[in-house]
């Protein structure tokens, strides 16, 4: 398609520069993972949080206009006369920001490969930046399910594309099946066996759910459902949505299967760090010094018991550590796709983790 329309495409050099080669290159149109869309929104938000309490007021507020005008677009319903301008109004003073940020030319953007937040999908919406999620798998010829721009719900993966069927099985997992979906891996009979129903379906290790609407929502990997030692099924990438909305934190790792409580793994963004060390007064000199220091800690752990607040009790973190670097591609912890390799992270912190689960007495 990009070779018949003439579509220049440009890469960026890495996620750490990802904000700074798009506002260069003025795409038109972003491909990304959720990740991308988070780091931005984190970015955003740390920045907001350095300016006076009246800037931060008015962020506050424009957040507040651009979901309620979302919600009735999204409901295909008539944005009353007041809140179109109170939206206008928002868009100049905050979204604008973020419309020139990344370009001044995005019409809209991709994240899929793991879900959004509703949050974030309405404020890069109110800014003019439509985010189409979608979901899909190698074997399904790509997207299975898609949002489109005159039909769509935040927070989901969206409808089923006409050439296949999605459907729910009894355990939750997502099942695909359609001319797009794969007959069976090239001479792998035991594989293609594993990875199908006996009348066809293509299981795809993920779990989710349908709305009354046909919009597939995605809970978790199958084999990534965390079950407690108390008998409590839990979707750990809830969670650690959860806590990514708050820009202190980079990664989070939620562990706890087979455990008596949840615990997690997390890395910072040290310039969300550094900024909230300067606000408490905190001086050091490097990370590790940073990370040494109760003061922080104290500072840090307001940061996870407020998160933990919005989670059910069962859900709280009980336990974690700070590591001093953050996870990537080049040490083998995060996937091209920046997810987590949770496989890889918690046979390396392997002791670390221990460390959070002592012995009953």
């Amino acid at each position: 398609y990009g070779m018949n329309v003439g579509v220049t495409a440009h890469y960026a050099q890495g996620l750490d520069t990802i904000v700074e080669d798009i506002k260069t290159k003025k795409p038109t149109i972003i491909l990304a993972v959720p990740r991308v869309c988070e780091k931005i929104y984190a970015r955003i938000v740390s920045q907001v949080k350095q300016q006076p309490a009246w800037k931060q007021r008015v962020f506050a507020w424009a957040g507040h206009v651009g979901a309620r005008v979302g919600a009735l677009r999204e409901r295909k319903k008539p944005v009353p006369t007041l809140l179109a301008w109170q939206h206008k109004l928002a868009f100049t003073l905050v979204y604008k920001k973020l419309n020139d940020a990344l370009g001044g030319r995005v019409r809209w953007m991709t994240a899929s490969g793991a879900p959004l937040s509703r949050e974030i999908a309405d404020f890069f919406n109110a800014s003019g930046i439509f985010v189409i999620e979608g979901y899909g798998m190698t074997e399904a010829t790509a997207p299975a399910t898609l949002n489109v721009i005159d039909d769509y719900r935040f927070g989901t993966a969206g409808k089923p594309l006409s050439c296949n069927e999605v459907k729910i099985a009894p355990d939750g997992e997502i099942l695909i099946k359609g001319g797009n979906v794969i007959r069976g891996y090239w001479k792998m009979p035991e594989q293609t066996k594993n990875a199908f129903t006996p009348d066809g379906w293509l299981m795809t290790g993920d779990i989710g759910r349908l709305d009354e609407d046909g919009f597939l929502s995605i809970t978790d990997r199958k084999k990534d459902l965390i079950i407690t030692a108390g008998g409590k099924n839990i979707a750990p990438q809830n969670i650690e949505g959860m806590f990514l909305k708050n820009p202190l934190f980079e990664h989070v790792l939620v562990i706890g299967d087979r455990r008596r409580y949840l615990t997690a793994l997390m890395t910072l963004n040290f310039d969300e760090a550094g900024r909230l060390a300067r606000e408490a007064q905190i001086d050091y000199e490097t990370k590790e010094e940073l990370l040494a220091r109760p003061d922080f800690l104290a500072v840090a752990d307001r940061h996870v018991q407020e998160r933990n607040q919005h989670l059910a009790r069962y859900e709280t973190i009980k336990a974690y550590r700070i590591l001093p670097e953050s996870f990537s591609e080049k040490t083998g912890e995060l996937t091209p796709s920046l997810k987590l390799k949770k496989k890889v992270i918690m046979d390396k912190y392997r002791d670390l983790i221990e460390s959070m689960y002592p012995p009953e007495v």
